[in-house]
């Protein structure tokens, strides 16, 4: 397996340091517009073989920095082909998934991601009804794919990802009946400034949650399809393990909804996220502003007229999530919960999760915990891959695959060749 990683950003950057421990891949590109971010990530992988055990393989030059334009598709097959990637994983921005799909499919190689094609409000009645939903695009191109014998993996992190192995898992192992696939996701997340104040610092890219957040959330159910509501809406408080406690959450647009009833028979599918009173308040008011407006605005600037989209530079004014770690403290919480008929037929009601803490993740990676717990995922996908454990063609989410498989590897010690990552089970008493 020949791997072209496209960002070396947080996630990317997590990727590669979470790949370098294991050996079922020959070489792993680590690509970005701004190359320099990408040989940073390799001389971090490079420094830690040199300190300590368990990096495999940098001598054979496991790991190259390739600078990438991820617009182009053109480029983004050039780059793939020069290395003979034989997988392109996605690792940018949602905007970029269109190119990066392309040129995956022109280059012959597989492709995987964490996030899917972006949707479009419905002209008329956006709180009712669905317009693009996300991953129509690469929905649509499902036959081109099958045609060329190519896998496109998609929404393969965590959420989706995980979330979504925690489905197929439930539908097989523990439930005969599904009432709710419900993805519930919260933290008790802090980040501090220089002398200790707590300071408002999404954890994850503040361009991608403005595009979740605002849009209008997507709700399934088996007798009416997909439907939408407001944004923050039906808002519930959720209690969160290993020490977390209760969180409110909130409905926020998702590829999960859009994913799960695809491939898992269930009456109901949500996503709701613990954003918190200050962050929904932010998210509004960068609405009203619009400032988050993904159209360029021309303005003024010392060189003269610039065009700029309001989003991005939002983006620029914040914090790089990647630059966090040190001054974040405390746990995330990615999970499932599902409600039905146990394989008895007594109700039953789980919750399936896994737990980050940031003070590991930055000991052991250097990588804050929300975007080290995204990265694990698709690398422990890629293993499955390699190994002929998971195949198939065609544009499938991680639902399509066996999730036991998924759920064993990541779970099984490092020593035993797992990723040493436990996942939880939680049954809960049933509500009436």
């Amino acid at each position: 397996m020949r791997i072209l990683l496209v960002g070396a950003g947080g996630v990317g950057d997590a990727i590669a340091k979470i790949a370098a421990r294991r050996t079922f891949f020959e070489l792993l590109v680590v690509s970005d517009y701004d190359l320099a971010r990408a040989e940073r990530t390799v001389e971090w992988i490079e420094a830690s073989t040199a300190s300590g055990p368990g990096i495999p393989g940098l001598e054979n030059g496991r790991f190259v920095a390739a600078r990438i334009d991820a617009s182009d598709p053109d480029d983004v097959a050039a780059v793939a082909r020069e290395h003979g990637a034989t997988h392109v994983m996605n690792a940018v921005e949602p905007k970029f998934v269109p190119t990066i799909f392309a040129g995956a499919l022109a280059a012959g190689a597989d492709y995987l991601d964490m996030a899917m094609s972006l949707s479009e409000p419905h002209p008329t009645d956006p709180h009712h009804q669905t317009g693009i939903k996300l991953g129509d695009d690469q929905f649509a191109q499902a036959p081109d794919w099958e045609t060329a014998g190519r896998l496109a993996l998609v929404g393969m992190g965590v959420e989706p990802g995980l979330s979504d192995v925690f489905a197929r898992y439930a539908a097989d192992h523990l439930f005969s009946e599904i009432d709710e696939l419900g993805v519930r996701d919260g933290a008790n997340l802090v980040v501090r400034d220089e002398v200790g104040n707590e300071i408002f610092a999404p954890s994850f890219s503040i361009w991608t949650t403005i595009e979740e957040c605002l849009n209008p959330p997507v709700i399934w159910e088996k007798d009416r399809g997909w439907y939408t509501t407001e944004p923050f809406s039906e808002p519930e408080i959720f209690d969160f393990p290993e020490g977390i406690g209760p969180v409110e959450c909130v409905n926020v647009e998702h590829e999960e909804v859009l994913l799960m009833p695809r491939w898992v028979d269930a009456k109901r599918a949500t996503f709701k996220y613990g954003l918190g009173n200050e962050f929904i308040g932010i998210l509004k008011t960068l609405h009203q502003l619009g400032l988050d407006k993904t159209q360029p605005l021309r303005v003024r600037s010392a060189n003269g007229p610039v065009e700029v989209a309001p989003r991005d530079v939002v983006a620029a004014g914040l914090p790089d999530p990647a630059t966090l770690g040190p001054r974040m403290t405390g746990k995330t919480c990615a999970g499932l919960w599902v409600t039905g008929l146990g394989k008895d037929g007594a109700r039953r009601e789980v919750y399936l999760y896994h737990v980050a803490d940031n003070e590991w993740t930055m000991a052991e990676y250097e990588s804050q915990c929300v975007v080290w717990q995204t990265a694990l995922n698709p690398v422990i996908a890629l293993e499955l891959l390699s190994t002929g454990a998971w195949s198939g063609r065609g544009v499938l989410g991680p639902e399509a695959f066996d999730a036991e498989l998924f759920l064993d590897l990541m779970a099984r010690p490092e020593s035993q060749g797992g990723y040493g990552q436990p996942w939880g089970l939680e049954d809960r008493t049933p509500r009436t």
